[in-house]
């Protein structure tokens, strides 16, 4: 290894917006070339020379490795390690170590906001006193939106990990009830419902699983369809486990109470995406933004260091592929 510990964060502001603090980081290398972001064609000159790289969501390739043979570490700003050719590394003797569980109290507050926000029909009743009906009320309140309670209602969870499990604690200390799907591709268990029994049983289902071969489309026209009228349905996991235009349909047909993700298949929705339709009613979408409290972000600054300190000392740390 070069004595010279030279790191490269090819997109830092995808991470800090200039609310946090890097002097840990910084004080783990010599040197610590930040850019705000990086486009295809500039990482492969950027990373020459450098000994470790950070990147959240900017390609690495097996090309970018082999013309980078000072390179010994790969720090990704994330869980998902699918921007790193990780075989390419491997077979390069390059490290690759992600950030692990740094989101979880921030997502899982996300996830109970858009489910609070669909019950108390937040943004109808935010659009109507926007547009003057309070103001022209004949009585004290509004009540044209139906409100529901959670207390008492089941939530239908796929995926019950560490998030999906934070999840379940918020959902029961408002009274509901939780019950667990079980995932395809998995061994079953006995705590865990087939989809087809734990679907018609609940009032909301919120989704916290990898989206893979088994997990794709999980959700669909059929899935959809059997759920309860007036059910909810919440995607803070990943973009494609939801067929999204079932779910456009299904929503514009009025069987679902209402929806809410903060993902899509393809991000950001550069080429349209059939949730972005004007006409499609109890509807909300979030910008991949649950996992973006600074508390969250700041996590990942520390286990960056945490897993540069560890590779340093010899025992790499939260190491991928």
């Amino acid at each position: 290894m070069s004595a010279l510990r030279r790191a490269v964060f090819l997109d830092h502001h995808s991470l800090d917006l200039g609310d946090l603090s890097l002097d840990r980081l910084r004080g783990c290398f010599d040197e610590l070339q930040l850019y705000s972001a990086t486009a295809p064609d500039q990482v492969m000159e950027r990373l020459l020379g450098a000994t470790v790289a950070i990147s959240n969501k900017v390609m690495i390739d097996a090309s970018t490795l082999a013309a980078c043979p000072n390179l010994k570490l790969i720090l990704v700003a994330a869980t998902g390690t699918n921007n790193v050719d990780l075989q390419a590394a491997q077979a390069r003797g390059i490290v690759v170590s992600n950030c692990q569980g740094y989101g979880t109290p921030s997502v899982a507050q996300h996830t109970l906001a858009l489910l609070l926000a669909l019950a108390t029909r937040l943004p109808d009743y935010q659009h109507a006193v926007a547009e003057g009906q309070w103001t022209r009320a004949k009585q004290f309140c509004l009540l044209d939106f139906p409100i529901v309670e959670l207390e008492g209602k089941t939530l239908g969870m796929l995926g019950h990990g560490e998030l999906g499990g934070a999840v379940a604690r918020l959902a029961e200390a408002f009274g509901m009830r939780v019950l667990l799907g079980q995932l395809p591709g998995r061994p079953p268990r006995e705590d865990r419902l087939p989809l087809d029994e734990l679907l018609p049983q609940v009032d909301a289902l919120t989704l916290h699983c990898p989206l893979n071969e088994h997990t794709r489309n999980l959700i669909g026209t059929r899935e959809l369809a059997l759920l309860k009228p007036g059910a909810f349905v919440i995607n803070t996991a990943r973009g494609g486990l939801i067929d999204e235009q079932a779910l456009a349909d299904t929503l514009r047909s009025g069987h679902l109470g209402g929806a809410a993700t903060d993902v899509l298949s393809v991000e950001p929705p550069v080429h349209g995406n059939p949730l972005l339709a004007k006409d499609i009613p109890r509807l909300i979408i979030t910008p991949h933004s649950a996992w973006g409290a600074v508390e969250s972000r700041q996590r990942i600054v520390e286990q960056l260091c945490e897993n540069a300190e560890a590779f340093f000392a010899g025992s790499p740390r939260r190491q991928v592929g």
